[in-house]
């Protein structure tokens, strides 16, 4: 029988690509928790594709459904330039948790799909959690995968979202700095 893997999932393009290439290796585990998507309609779209591709794909998930924008706020209010590492600790360690309990041989994260994620944060929060708690940490480079992620996402008419999720992602892909880019 293959390794037990947890993954924690920000959305399901972001995991399509992942989970055909896992998908041989581990018995896959996802794991939906994602306080940070805001507005309440966005979180609602992304959870309902996480869900419909899980079950297209039998895979079994483990949800932890918890919109909940006071305490967002809470943690990023005056934290702006910290933002991104205090939303991917909070959700990461609760994956790690989460794994532990489970008795999971390994766990990783989506969050390592994305080139717009800062890469090397997420892969130093998750060596860090995983020596804390003493669950092993599944290393890759998902980005490899970007083009045929994009292409898996379109071709199942995935709900495909625009930024990573939280309001201040969401206002600055509207914002453009003053030299023109976003």
């Amino acid at each position: 029988m293959n390794a037990k893997i947890l993954i924690h999932l920000c959305c399901a393009p972001c995991f399509a690509a992942p989970h055909f290439h896992l998908k041989d290796k581990f018995r896959i585990f996802g794991f939906w928790f994602n306080p940070n998507i805001h507005p309440f309609l966005e979180y609602q779209k992304r959870l309902k594709t996480v869900q419909d591709f899980a079950e297209k794909e039998n895979i079994q998930m483990i949800y932890k459904d918890e919109y909940n924008l006071e305490e967002f706020l809470r943690k990023a209010a005056f934290r702006e330039k910290n933002r991104c590492q205090s939303c991917y600790y909070d959700r990461l360690k609760y994956a790690v948790i989460v794994a532990k309990k489970g008795n999971f041989d390994f766990f990783t994260t989506t969050l390592l799909y994305s080139k717009f994620q800062k890469h090397e944060m997420i892969k130093e929060i998750c060596e860090s959690l995983a020596i804390e708690y003493k669950v092993n940490f599944l290393y890759q480079d998902f980005r490899e995968f970007w083009k045929e992620g994009i292409k898996i996402s379109k071709e199942r008419g995935m709900y495909r979202q625009q930024y990573c999720g939280c309001i201040f992602s969401e206002r600055d892909r509207f914002q453009k700095d003053d030299k023109g880019r976003h």
